[in-house]
């Protein structure tokens, strides 16, 4: 009989998420930036988002401490830089990556999406944080995600034919 953890992990693994990069400035000054794919819409009014990050993440108080924070949503053909953002042993993750400054927020360049977005509330429990951001600005661009599922991330969202 399976454990009750080993059950949530299975319910939880046939769940489909979007694949999104979450960043902020960290104490340093040096950019800061983890995988996740617990992110999602929070509220339509005003617009935001919400962001599951553990606290073993070494952005974890980066992110928690940082006014702003963005979140790229990763394209269909950028599961190379999931993985590089995934990496818990990577120590200059931003290294060879193509990004830049949008204030105060490492900007990765190229994502299907990216909202900078303006904490405005802060929430503990048990071993993560929830952090949900007001977007106050962003872009969007053309083509497909890459989605997480079944604990992969080689899952491809298909366009719909025209027929």
């Amino acid at each position: 009989m399976p454990s009750v953890p080993e059950i949530f992990r299975d319910a939880m693994a046939g769940l489909c998420s979007g694949v999104a990069v979450v960043t902020a400035r960290a104490d340093d000054g040096e950019p800061c930036g983890l995988l996740a794919t617990s992110v999602s819409s929070f509220s339509a009014t005003p617009p935001s988002v919400l962001a599951s990050i553990g606290h073993a993440s070494r952005c974890h108080n980066a992110l928690i401490e940082s006014e702003e924070f963005g979140v790229h949503v990763l394209r269909a053909d950028q599961e190379a830089l999931a993985h590089v953002f995934a990496d818990p042993v990577s120590e200059d993750k931003f290294e060879g990556i193509a990004w830049g400054w949008d204030e105060s927020v490492p900007e990765l360049h190229g994502a299907l999406a990216y909202l900078r977005c303006r904490r405005s509330a802060l929430f503990e429990l048990y071993d993560h944080s929830i952090l949900i951001g007001d977007v106050v600005g962003g872009r969007r661009a053309a083509g497909e995600p890459l989605v997480y599922m079944d604990r992969r991330m080689d899952w491809r969202v298909e366009p719909r034919s025209s027929a």
